[in-house]
């Protein structure tokens, strides 16, 4: 009798550490639906999400770091036609994106519009100098001439020029470049950023996700229009992604993400490059690809933004994305600092540029989880053209069109300790926790099964 109690004790035994197997494997996938859900719930861009207290706020500590290119032989360049000679001088940092979103809207088509303020305060302990530190840089007012006035009147354009007593290089303080300063020649304010402070970037609709999680942050609009009017092509038109923000929860390395810069009129990808430890946070690293800006020759994709044969070199210029056509035809055009992946004529038309992929290039480091851009690092430099003339002086020695560059600018930020430790609590934890009584339930369950089993069999031998 006693030997029967112990077999169907064990029996029991080994049929309880069975079930508790099962429940611990059954947990797995009900866990990680239970985690998808949570998370998709709270990636939502409404009132009551993690998503909406983070996208509704200022952004905290990000900032415009600005590094000029100061000329050396600015009068060697007029007189004997040399090649120029610049030196980095920064940074000059400010904080930036710090006021909150404003005339927020919900729309009924699961949209939400909004205006994006800008703003600039001086950082003097993150900067090299005083904003009245000056710099030899290329004169605005001449270069945009040049390219906006038609070639029959330049002789008047000489005329203003000697008027004024301008030349191709001016001198002027780092907050005149960036912010503005009234031109002596054109009697007009310009600056490289004059709208970059005390105004806004137009009104953007982007969706919430609230019928469609994969949709979430994505622009629908941009002051009002689903597409650009830059380039004059359905593709090159095309206005992708987010605002690089956030992306939708659940990041798949092998996915591109894509988003648009109102900087650069145009949108962008960046792909997967490594898995990288943020503050004890897993993230993944995307970084704009090298043939981003790539000549038509190497990425067709970018015929349509090749906008002169001439200064582009008939299309075969890489490097440097010529902006005009959202610029009033002011002859802008961005690259990557240094000309990073860019042709060797222009860093050969330019001397003292150093290209580096460490400290150049631009990337987004994204909690796969939730989706949330939690560091990130945008670099792009500011060029402006200037070519040959037989009528104006203070071309007549330049040889070729020269893209010249101006300054480079760095925007970043990085996640702070104390929304680092937010995040791990509220949701890693939670996973970690749900993966433990998993792992603890089918661990023991296979013990006890196991133990019963190899007793029974010993119980049944005797």
């Amino acid at each position: 009798m006693g030997c029967c109690n112990r077999r169907c004790g064990l029996i029991a035994g080994a049929v309880f550490g069975a079930v508790v197997a099962i429940l611990g494997g059954v947990l797995i996938p009900v866990g990680n639906s239970i985690i998808q859900g949570t998370v998709e719930k709270e990636a939502v861009i409404e009132p009551g999400t993690t998503a909406y207290g983070n996208w509704i706020a200022a952004a905290p500590g990000v900032y415009r770091q600005f590094w000029f290119f100061d000329v050396q032989n600015a009068q060697e360049i007029v007189q004997n036609g040399a090649t120029p000679v610049v030196v980095e001088k920064g940074p000059y940092t400010y904080k930036t994106r710090y006021l909150a979103k404003e005339n927020i809207t919900f729309n009924s088509n699961h949209t939400a519009s909004f205006l994006l303020p800008v703003g600039a305060i001086f950082e003097p302990s993150m900067s090299v100098g005083s904003e009245e530190d000056k710099v030899t840089s290329l004169n605005l007012a001449v270069a945009a001439s040049y390219s906006l006035i038609p070639k029959v009147f330049h002789g008047g354009l000489e005329k203003l020029i000697n008027t004024s007593n301008s030349s191709l290089f001016q001198y002027r303080t780092v907050n005149e470049l960036l912010w503005g300063y009234t031109d002596p020649m054109l009697k007009v304010k310009l600056g490289l950023f004059p709208t970059d402070n005390g105004t806004d970037e137009g009104i953007y609709n982007i969706y919430t996700g609230k019928d469609d999680i994969s949709k979430v942050g994505i622009i629908d609009r941009w002051r009002g229009e689903r597409s650009l009017r830059f380039w004059d092509d359905k593709y090159c038109d095309m206005i992708n992604g987010t605002d690089a923000s956030s992306f939708a929860p659940f990041v798949d390395k092998k996915t591109p993400l894509y988003f648009f810069s109102s900087d650069i009129c145009r949108s962008v990808s960046a792909s997967y490059e490594e898995t990288k430890d943020l503050k004890g946070i897993e993230v993944y690293r995307f970084t704009l690809q090298a043939d981003t800006l790539a000549s038509p020759t190497v990425n067709p994709d970018n015929s349509c933004f090749c906008r002169d044969p001439t200064t582009s070199k008939n299309c075969t210029l890489a490097g440097a994305l010529d902006i005009s056509s959202c610029q009033d035809g002011t002859p802008i055009f961005i690259s990557l600092p240094h000309f990073l992946h860019g042709s060797p004529y222009l860093r050969d038309a330019v001397k003292g540029l150093n290209p580096s992929v460490e400290h150049h290039v631009t990337f987004l480091d994204v909690e796969p989880t939730t989706g949330f851009t939690l560091r990130f690092a945008k670099r792009i430099q500011v060029n402006m053209m200037y070519g040959p003339s037989n009528v104006i002086t203070v071309l007549q020695k330049v040889k070729d069109y020269t893209i010249f560059p101006l300054v480079w600018m760095n925007e970043t930020a990085s996640l702070d300790d104390e929304t680092a430790a937010m995040i791990k609590e509220e949701l890693f934890s939670r996973i970690e926790m749900l993966a433990i009584v998993w792992k603890a339930l089918l661990g023991s369950g296979v013990v006890i099964f196991a133990l019963c089993s190899i007793a029974y069999c010993m119980v049944k031998r005797k």
